[in-house]
């Protein structure tokens, strides 16, 4: 996220802006942000008088700019955080805004104010956002689609000094999915491991990330692909044995891009490796997967197919029924093999 990368690339050369309003449905980047200014602006001396966090349900903003237009004690600046600041009693109604606008319009230079506003985006329209766009740094932060993890993926690797194979992205950016801080927390996790700069393949990231080897979602789409309907069940009844750590939703999930992506396929007149790669935005590595699979399962059965995702997607949640995580599988399995 280049706004985000600019952001950090200032903290990281001690350059602070006097607000910062982070604001968006990804809580990854403003959790980051935050934490490297309340870890770094100030050093830990100076923290016990002049670093202020506060949590917007508990605050007007009037309390907020009261602590933001105090003066530092025996340092060159102060920082004031307000977390969950989308909670802030009076944001988005006249009184609170009107007071954020005349303070963004004469801050206190000495004061590093933050705002963490997360899950939401403020209204662009609103002149209390206008004014924050010309006198404070402002982060939207937005979730990213399916087809742009596997760049994070890599670049958060390369990041570390650390290489990943393609296998190793596909996996971690289907198995985890666009969940930013789960993807950090997972990745940093393995890398503890290694004293090294290893090369990262789908084997570590088995072992480390706690995918089984033969039973997961990636080999059970292997089975689907190739319709080895003897290896699909063996993999559900591991599922159905193993229900924690197997959980329905993401294995549907992973089944629903593959086949989404498949109906692309069909549709797709130049079925050449490299326009495939290209329409689908995957590695050429990943091609024959789906031409095995559109030979496999013509583009009316890859409707049917979505369909039948869909509701059993419906049902994993409970709507319209109450049935366990294997029935579902089961059951979903079986319309799309057979």
């Amino acid at each position: 996220m280049k706004e985000a990368t600019q952001i950090l690339k200032s903290l990281k050369a001690g350059q602070y802006a006097t607000c910062y309003f982070l604001h968006g449905d990804e809580p990854y980047y403003i959790d980051l942000i935050a934490d490297i200014i309340e870890k770094n602006a100030l050093d830990e001396a100076a923290k016990g008088f002049n670093q202020i966090i506060l949590y917007g349900k508990d605050v007007r903003m009037s309390d907020v700019l009261g602590n933001a237009k105090r003066y530092p004690m025996m340092s060159d600046r102060q920082v004031v955080i307000v977390k969950e600041a989308q909670n802030i009693l009076d944001l988005g109604k006249e009184a609170g805004d009107t007071q954020l606008i005349h303070y963004l319009g004469n801050p206190l230079p000495s004061t590093i104010l933050v705002f963490c506003h997360k899950h939401k985006k403020l209204d662009k329209r609103k002149v209390l956002y206008k004014t924050l766009e010309k006198h404070a740094l402002v982060l939207t932060s937005n979730k990213l689609y399916d087809n742009q993890v596997p760049d994070w993926i890599r670049d958060y690797f390369a990041q570390k000094e650390y290489k990943i194979t393609d296998k190793g992205v596909f996996m971690l950016s289907e198995y985890i999915g666009n969940n930013l801080e789960r993807l950090a927390n997972e990745i940093d996790k393995m890398l503890i491991n290694f004293k090294e700069k290893v090369l990262i393949d789908d084997h570590i990231i088995q072992k480390y990330v706690g995918i089984s080897k033969e039973y997961n979602a990636f080999e059970l789409q292997k089975a689907v692909v190739l319709r080895e309907i003897s290896k699909a069940n063996k993999i559900i009844t591991y599922f159905e044995a193993n229900p924690k750590n197997n959980p329905v939703i993401p294995i549907i999930s992973i089944l629903y891009n593959f086949f989404s992506k498949l109906l692309i396929v069909h549709s797709t007149s130049d079925k050449s490796d490299n326009n495939i790669a290209a329409v689908l935005r995957v590695n050429r590595f990943f091609v024959k997967d789906y031409l095995v699979a559109a030979r496999n399962y013509p583009a009316q059965k890859v409707v049917s197919i979505i369909h039948d995702l869909s509701h059993a997607d419906l049902q994993s949640k409970g709507v319209n029924a109450n049935l366990p995580d294997g029935q579902i599988l089961k059951e979903l399995v079986f319309k799309i093999m057979h």
